[in-house]
Order: C-alpha cells, then structure tokens, then sequence
C-alpha cells in the first residue's frame, strides 16, 4: 500500500480480509497434507480446503509456490508468533516491532535458500493474481500489525498504514538478501541493521503523532 493509498473501508475492507482468509485457508490444507507424509498435488489441496482449483491456482500459479510457501509458514509460525505474543501486554510500541523484527529476521535467515526461492517463484509467477492480493508476505504483514497494535487509534491511520508499508520494507527475506548480497552483512549484522531501522521508522511515526 502506497502513502497516498488509505486503509480499505467497509466492503473493500470485507473483501480483503475475505483473500487473506482464503489464502490462509489453502496453506493451511497443503501445510496438513505435508505434516501427514504426503506430497500434495493441486487436487489434494483443493480436496482438503473444500475450494477449486481455479481458486487455489489464482493465489498460487504453481504447487512449488504453494508447497514453499506452507512449509515455510509451518517453520515460522512457531518461534514468531512466541516473540509477539511475549510482548503483548507491552504498550512500548518500538519495542515491540524490534522483538518481532529479531524474531522474524533470525528464522528467515534459518530458511534463507527457500526465501530465495519463494521469491522468484513470486516475482516470475506467470498466472494473474486476484486484485488487490499480493504475490506474499501475508503472515509478515499480520505480525507488523500486531506488533503496531498499541498505536492504533492513536496515530492517523495514514501514517499507520505508510508505518506498515515502510516495515514490510526492512522485515523479511527481501532486505535479508540485500544486507547479504549487495552489503555483504553477517546474518547477525543484517538483523542488527532491520531492528535498528524498525526502531527508527517506529520512533519517527510516533515523533509526529
């Protein structure tokens, strides 16, 4: 979402929300598949999360992305959703993002080469996706949020939704492969760099609330 762009309203927001449980709802089936010794095929998945596979195939144009992709969230969820969830009486908002941002940082330096491989699969997928759903990064963006949630109602939800934006930016495999490759960081020095950026973009929002 760009700066100008503001926050889905009514319907348009139903409607998002709608994708993304219906993307959850699809890896979350190939996630059981895999956790049952089973190698799905597009059928399977579509079997076990009671949906088609025209729809199945508008989110994921190939079973490589999709089985990728819930492998990886089974790997995460974990030790992510255990950092949020240790800091959620905290009204101690840049704290927040850092826990989550080192939390998420060192398990996708953990799975590195299949992030790698998740993004070209992503960036050369070759089938439309639905409007207004992006190619990846649901689940990151759900932990921002959460991690942000101290500051909602308190902060224009403008600048919130930029805030998002911006740390979607400095969390996850995409700034983990340009701290590696293009800076040559050390895992433990690209996730010194994402949490001291998260702080910075945090502190700065909450400068001009």
């Amino acid at each position: 979402m760009s700066a100008r762009q503001t926050k889905p309203k009514g319907p348009e927001l139903g409607r998002v929300a709608q994708k993304r449980r219906t993307r959850k709802a699809i890896i979350a089936a190939a996630a059981e598949l895999l956790a049952a010794g089973k190698t799905p095929t597009l059928n399977d998945v579509a079997a076990a999360a009671d949906m088609s596979r025209r729809t199945i195939y508008m989110y994921f144009p190939t079973m490589d992305q999709l089985l990728i992709d819930a492998t990886l969230g089974s790997l995460t969820r974990n030790t992510v959703e255990a950092a949020i969830n240790s800091v959620r009486d905290s009204s101690d908002v840049a704290h927040r993002v850092e826990i989550m941002t080192r939390a998420v940082q060192k398990d996708f330096a953990a799975t590195e080469q299949q992030g790698r491989t998740l993004l070209r699969l992503t960036v050369d997928a070759p089938a439309p996706r639905p409007a207004g759903q992006p190619l990846r990064g649901y689940r990151r963006i759900e932990w921002i949020e959460r991690a942000l949630e101290p500051m909602r109602g308190k902060v224009d939800k403008k600048r919130l939704e930029r805030l998002v934006s911006a740390l979607a930016m400095v969390v996850g495999w995409e700034s983990l492969i340009v701290a590696r490759d293009i800076r040559g960081l050390t895992l433990k020095e690209a996730e010194e760099v994402s949490a001291w950026a998260a702080r910075v973009l945090v502190n700065a929002t909450l400068s001009k609330s």
